[in-house]
């Protein structure tokens, strides 16, 4: 339990078409530049798929069971800044995810206008992105998602500096 005491971890979340993804990859990036030891992990991916129920929180059970399943392994080689991306709904969902990682973890939700969002998820050539709006669009609707985080940026701009300044809040760069 001491490794991960001695671990930290940021969460980029916001809703799809928010560039969770993306903006995780470039801090992944810059922390490889900088020789940093890192892992990164898409908590969307690893709760992506069709648990054959209509149960609401199949899905978020799921993605809590790989991320715990996966932890040990990033720690036991030494592995102590993890960087996460995904849509996390409420605060039920981010306690979830607090206490499978047990360790401290900043919570950063990128914001996009929706104009944007569509604009992105339509220059996807997937039929799922269609889907990914309309949810994205009833999530900004209905508030979720939003007072879950620690700092919230405007992911607008060049993407590296949004990785840039979230590395900088975080003490990382």
């Amino acid at each position: 339990m001491q490794e991960r005491q001695d671990a930290e971890a940021v969460l980029i979340t916001g809703v799809f078409g928010a560039g969770k993804s993306s903006v995780a990859a470039e801090i992944a990036g810059v922390l490889e530049e900088l020789g940093g030891r890192y892992a990164a992990l898409d908590l969307d991916w690893l709760a992506w798929a069709d648990p054959g129920s209509d149960d609401e929180d199949a899905e978020l059970r799921m993605m809590l069971a790989n991320v715990a399943s996966i932890l040990d392994n990033y720690l036991a080689i030494g592995i102590r800044r993890f960087v996460l991306a995904g849509a996390i709904l409420d605060r039920a969902e981010l306690e979830g995810l607090r206490t499978t990682l047990a360790m401290p973890m900043t919570v950063v939700r990128l914001t996009v206008p929706v104009a944007e969002i569509e604009e992105r998820l339509r220059a996807d050539v997937t039929t799922q992105r269609m889907d990914d709006l309309r949810e994205a669009a009833a999530w900004l609707e209905r508030g979720h998602g939003e007072g879950v985080e620690d700092l919230t940026i405007a992911n607008a701009g060049p993407i590296r500096e949004v990785a840039l300044a979230i590395l900088t809040h975080l003490g990382w760069g």
